[in-house]
């Protein structure tokens, strides 16, 4: 499905807001942290760091997890800023884009590629340096991965888009375990996949809740393209995929009673909410009583516990 261009609308036209020189330097600092979206490198860096406590059977070298955690935040922050830069035009149209520092005018378009270049570079050079390079190969392509194929060719054009998208998102976690090892094995492979299959259902629901947002600038996210009774069983089957998957690390012998324990109930729940989405969507449900925001927001609860347990767990067996 190809997107055409999109037509502008007076509320949220780039350029109209301040000029440079009325810019406070705070409200500038705090428009460039708003480039690096803050709230999803969180998500990023809980995928990260328990990964590290899961390859090391410990505590990691902290100093490790520290250089870990600032070369994935410049690099994701970097990635973010250009997907910001290249997603102005569409940005100026959606109601919840519509406060972006490139859309008020508190960051020029100029500044904002800059300052996503430099992020990527300085971050790419951090892991190369102070870590090692195959980590800093792994970051780098997920910068790429999100900027090049996600941004630019896959989410103007396929509902697909988020899934094979989300192939960037799932990069942290074989960065958490290189960072330690300087290696690959099954287990990263393995949690790569779980935030694979998790990223569909996670988003699909928002995705559902903001569609008219994506409907007006021609983005053909699921949700808009499709019925929420089709949406819905894709989240379920994704959802009982992921699921599975999680529970693979412990009979492959990296995992034991604890993170199993955590995998089952939380996995449950989800699945719970899955089907209580699809029962509503079936039951052609909508507006508020459709309470499809209650899977997006167990989504992250779900996968900070597990990973949280991925870190816990070597210290109980």
């Amino acid at each position: 499905m190809c997107v055409t261009a999109v037509e502008s609308r007076p509320a949220g036209v780039i350029g109209t807001s301040q000029s440079p020189s009325r810019r406070p330097f705070g409200a500038r600092a705090k428009a460039f942290v708003a480039l690096t979206k803050p709230r999803i490198i969180e998500l990023l860096l809980i995928t990260t760091v328990p990964v590290m406590f899961l390859a090391e059977q410990g505590v990691p070298d902290l100093g490790l997890v520290l250089l870990t955690c600032v070369g994935g935040y410049l690099s994701a922050g970097g990635a973010n800023a250009l997907n910001m830069y290249i997603d102005r035009d569409i940005d100026a149209l959606m109601d919840r884009t519509s406060q972006r520092p490139l859309v008020t005018g508190m960051v020029s378009p100029r500044e904002c590629l800059v300052f996503g270049i430099t992020l990527a570079v300085v971050s790419t050079l951090l892991f190369g340096l102070a870590v090692n390079w195959l980590s800093a190969w792994l970051s780098l392509g997920a910068l790429l991965f999100y900027v090049v194929v996600y941004t630019m060719i896959l989410k103007r054009r396929t509902s697909q888009n988020i899934v094979w998208g989300g192939i960037a998102g799932c990069m942290p976690v074989l960065i958490g375990w290189t960072a330690v090892t300087d290696s690959l094995a099954w287990a990263p492979v393995i949690l790569f996949m779980v935030i694979f299959f998790w990223t569909p259902p996670h988003y699909w629901p928002l995705s559902m809740k903001v569609k008219e947002d994506y409907a007006r600038v021609g983005v053909p996210m699921l949700p808009v393209i499709a019925s929420n009774k089709t949406v819905a069983k894709q989240i379920v089957i994704y959802s009982w995929v992921m699921v599975a998957v999680s529970l693979l690390l412990t009979p492959l012998g990296y995992t034991g009673w604890f993170y199993t324990a955590v995998a089952l109930v939380a996995g449950g729940w989800w699945l719970w909410e899955a089907h209580a989405l699809q029962n509503r969507a079936k039951a052609e449900v909508t507006g508020a009583k459709l309470k499809e925001m209650r899977l997006f927001h167990w989504s992250i609860t779900y996968v900070s516990l597990l990973f949280v347990a991925v870190a816990v767990d070597p210290f109980l067996r």
